[in-house]
């Protein structure tokens, strides 16, 4: 029997490929679309439970940077999701915690989290587009965990710099990409996200942890390029 001109085997590979070109499209669009829209996406995925296998992450392999960059000070977090790094850091670590995202049911999650936790006094959430946002103060380090992901690929360097701006001296940049599949194959986006950063930034430390399949990348603004610290041997983490 010739499955493949089967009106019902027809039918579900049309409806397979309309599912997987639905999903690309909103991908895009939680990336490129403007921000109410994306709003609309965000909400209604932190609304389900799409996202809850990321609300528990203790001793992800970011938090040795953040630590050590942080140094008992200031960190901003842009797409903080539901919170997980304001509450999985270690407490005596950092003095100020400030995470923005676009979704306020995520942001509802974390701060009941903070609260629960007992670091509501020192976590504080904004509802806003990381894109386009702009902070209130400066920080020892500003992170983008996973959330570089869906920066535009030709406004990775102007969001960059306009968050240098917001950096203290001497204030790091830490990024946090998953950069290959569970096979270990290379995810080309991502990979050429850390590319770009490369280029452009002067870079800290970089390394990569083969079990998480991902890259934690530490970095100083453009400004201080002229005369950036050295920059640290690549080191392959388990």
């Amino acid at each position: 029997m010739n499955w493949g001109n089967n009106p019902a085997v027809m039918e579900m590979k049309n409806m397979g490929m309309v599912r997987r070109g639905l999903t690309k499209c909103s991908s895009f669009l939680k990336s490129y679309g403007p921000s109410n829209l994306k709003r609309l996406l965000w909400d209604k995925e932190y609304s389900g439970d799409k996202w809850d296998f990321a609300d528990h992450t203790i001793g992800d392999c970011v938090y040795s940077h953040l630590e050590k960059h942080a140094a008992n000070g200031s960190i901003l977090d842009l797409g903080c999701g539901s919170g997980n790094t304001g509450t999985e850091l270690a407490a005596d670590s950092y003095t100020r915690y400030v995470g923005v995202d676009i979704s306020e049911a995520c942001l509802s999650k974390a701060a009941k989290r903070s609260q629960e936790s007992g670091r509501a006094g020192k976590n504080s959430f904004e509802c806003g587009d990381f894109v386009t946002y702009t902070p209130s103060q400066q920080f020892d380090v500003i992170l983008f965990r996973e959330s570089m992901y869906h920066v535009p690929m030709g406004k990775i360097t102007t969001v960059l710099d306009h968050y240098s701006k917001y950096l203290k001296d001497g204030g790091t940049f830490v990024v946090r990409m998953k950069t290959a599949d569970p096979e270990g194959n290379i995810k080309q986006r991502p990979a050429a996200m850390i590319g770009i950063i490369e280029e452009n930034f002067p870079v800290v430390e970089k390394c990569e942890y083969p079990q998480a399949a991902s890259t934690v990348i530490t970095f100083r603004p453009q400004r201080q390029s002229q005369n950036p610290r050295p920059v640290a041997a690549m080191a392959e983490r388990n």
